[in-house]
């Protein structure tokens, strides 16, 4: 009876989570087609975590921080509709895109969201915002510093340690 039980729980529990799974991809904001209207966007996504103004249109931005791994920029156009849909959380984009000495406080909300965590280093007199993400299915951090000006400085990136659930306890 016990085994039966246990077979039972396992079964609808593997099932539960397949069908999550399932219903999360077509939710994925990068699923979303060039030309969807706001409102069919919002009704898909849910609320966006922020929304900015853009020159000519708006950005719509999904951020899975601080514990999630992604950030979905949607640009609309002036009608509304989408143009672009961008996850910025790629360390090709950042590189890329981060400008050293030029980009503000200012720029890395509008690109990049609210950061994971912000915190203060010994060596370095200002924050550093730290954004998790994912690089070839490693998780890494990317840690964005910013002078006393508000200016980004510096862009590092490194692994995140996450606690292996399979080590035996020394």
């Amino acid at each position: 009876m016990k085994t039966h039980s246990h077979l039972r729980r396992l079964t609808c529990g593997s099932l539960l989570a397949a069908v999550l799974a399932l219903a999360s991809c077509s939710i994925m904001p990068e699923r979303v087609a060039p030309g969807t209207s706001r409102a069919e966007i919002e009704s898909r996504l849910g609320r966006p975590t922020s929304v900015h103004t853009l020159p000519g249109g708006t950005r719509l931005q999904y951020s899975g921080q601080p514990s999630g791994q992604w950030v979905h920029n949607l640009d609309l156009g002036p009608d509304g509709r989408l143009l672009r849909s961008v996850q910025v959380l790629d360390i090709d984009w950042m590189q890329k895109n981060i400008e050293l000495g030029r980009w503000t406080r200012d720029d890395v909300l509008l690109n990049l969201g609210r950061p994971a965590l912000v915190e203060r280093v010994a060596r370095f007199d200002g924050q550093v915002w730290t954004y998790r993400f994912k690089q070839m299915d490693f998780p890494r951090l990317a840690h964005v510093h910013l002078d006393p000006a508000g200016v980004v400085r510096q862009l590092m990136f490194t692994d995140e340690l996450v606690a292996d659930d399979s080590a035996p306890y020394t």
